[in-house]
């Protein structure tokens, strides 16, 4: 039967096996950018041009090689667990308590929604990962606070937007967890290496929000007299009830993988085990809630594990006719160091990102480019970051900026024009952190290098 197929590819042109490879990829962004699913586009095409180019017994081969080694890979396991623990977390209520706490805490000040928007940002981000999980509850939790008060609608939609982005950045985040085998870069090191970006690109955040807000009252009013409660016993106790539990959970599941005390896997399962305790903990426990975070998780997981498979096999076919390597040679031939190809690179990723997700984005580019880097000597931690926080911007920026619909979607009375140019205020300012980034490498090398130079 394989000879049968096989002598069907053998009328086709006898191309070249890099020419093939360079078809294929034309063939997997009109694909693509046409809206087929990415999968099963990238199953077809990787035994379509496999047995155009060396024959369909290699390509079957491949396809099981990889598609067992994908599923064999320990480190993703860890995706789903990591998913889990950011559902049952929303479910625990803990991000709804801890900004109320926040916001009363800092009624008095100027731009004190942004500040608990923020703040809580950080924590969730860490909980979940997941964005549009992120803005989808912080646009619940302060739109209608914000209305009240009197805030600007542009800089509010932009803090939402830009504080639910930081969960592709900050640890444990999955993009990180399925980058990792992709580059083969320990999964730790990144994780270490995207703390101090994402806690800078928070500061820069928040510095632009307060910072506006003092210099024009009207964009940030303190809270009307009405809202500030006469309890501050009651609100010390809610702000350390919100922050407190989730705080230990995420240090002990991070601070167990970063140590090398468990492997990401492990750290995850903890992790998992840990939101079930918290939500048991809140009386906020259901079986039926938990079905739902369930089938959530494995949607989800299905998605990403299975285009992980799929982009694996898809890369191993391109390897192996040899286009790759073609690619490297002629970037190298312009010689333009290493600087002018890593930027070049992040602005193919930004441009990307507009009508794409991350997950194709990281497993189908990134491999095509990464033997250039390689050869180039490039650290590949540090370009993983700066990729990230580059994925990170694509979410803030018009015209496709999936953030700006989940926001919409939970606060229909903001126009969606607003929201927009609000994101594009903090995309501005998610250029400047990936600048810093590129510039000082220490911002991601330095904890990694610190923590695991032995």
């Amino acid at each position: 039967m394989l000879d049968l197929v096989q002598s069907l590819f053998d009328l086709l042109p006898d191309y070249s096996p890099e020419t093939i490879g360079v078809l294929m990829i034309v063939a997997m962004l009109f694909a693509i950018f046409v809206g087929f699913p990415i999968s099963f586009t990238l199953i077809f095409l990787g035994v379509f041009f496999g047995a155009w180019g060396f024959g369909m017994k290699l390509t079957i081969f491949l396809m099981n090689l990889q598609i067992y080694g994908s599923m064999m890979e320990q480190t993703l396991a860890a995706v789903p667990l990591f998913v889990f623990m950011g559902f049952m977390m929303e479910q625990a209520g803990l991000m709804e308590r801890l900004f109320q706490a926040v916001q009363l805490m800092l009624a008095r000040v100027k731009g004190s929604l942004f500040i608990a928007v923020l703040f809580v940002s950080v924590i969730f981000g860490a909980a979940t990962g997941i964005v549009g999980a992120s803005v989808t509850i912080l646009g619940i939790m302060a739109a209608t606070t914000m209305n009240k008060s009197g805030y600007d609608v542009r800089l509010a939609a932009g803090t939402i937007t830009a504080g639910g982005t930081l969960g592709i950045l900050i640890p444990p985040s999955i993009m990180l967890v399925v980058m990792g085998p992709v580059l083969e870069i320990p999964v730790t090191d990144l994780f270490a290496a995207a703390i101090f970006p994402g806690i800078l690109m928070a500061v820069l955040y928040l510095i632009y929000s307060v910072g506006r807000c003092w210099l024009n009252p009207a964009l940030g009013p303190a809270l009307p007299e009405e809202m500030i409660p006469d309890s501050r016993a009651h609100v010390w106790r809610e702000f350390m009830l919100g922050l407190v539990p989730p705080s230990i959970l995420i240090a002990f599941a991070m601070g167990s993988i970063l140590l090398g005390w468990a492997t990401p896997t492990e750290g995850a399962g903890m992790g998992a085990f840990g939101s079930i305790l918290l939500c048991i903990g809140y009386r906020k426990f259901t079986l039926a809630k938990t079905y739902s975070a369930l089938i959530k998780t494995l949607e989800i997981s299905v998605l990403i594990l299975f285009l992980v498979a799929a982009s694996n096999f898809f890369g191993a076919v391109f390897s192996r006719l040899g286009t790759p390597q073609m690619i490297t040679e002629i970037l190298l031939g312009f010689d333009l160091g290493a600087s002018w190809i890593i930027l070049m690179i992040l602005a193919l990723v930004f441009i990307l990102g507009w009508p794409l997700e991350w997950v194709p984005i990281v497993l189908i580019i990134l491999p095509i480019l990464t033997p250039v880097l390689l050869e180039l000597g490039v650290d590949m931690v540090w370009f993983a970051i700066l990729v990230a926080v580059c994925l990170q911007t694509a979410w803030l920026s018009p015209p496709v900026a999936l953030s700006a619909y989940f926001l919409k979607g939970v606060v229909p009375e903001w126009d969606l024009k607003d929201i927009y140019f609000g994101m594009m205020q903090f995309m501005v300012i998610q250029l400047i952190g990936l600048m810093l980034v590129f510039l000082f490498p220490a911002i991601a090398t330095w904890l990694p290098a610190y923590l695991y130079s032995n």
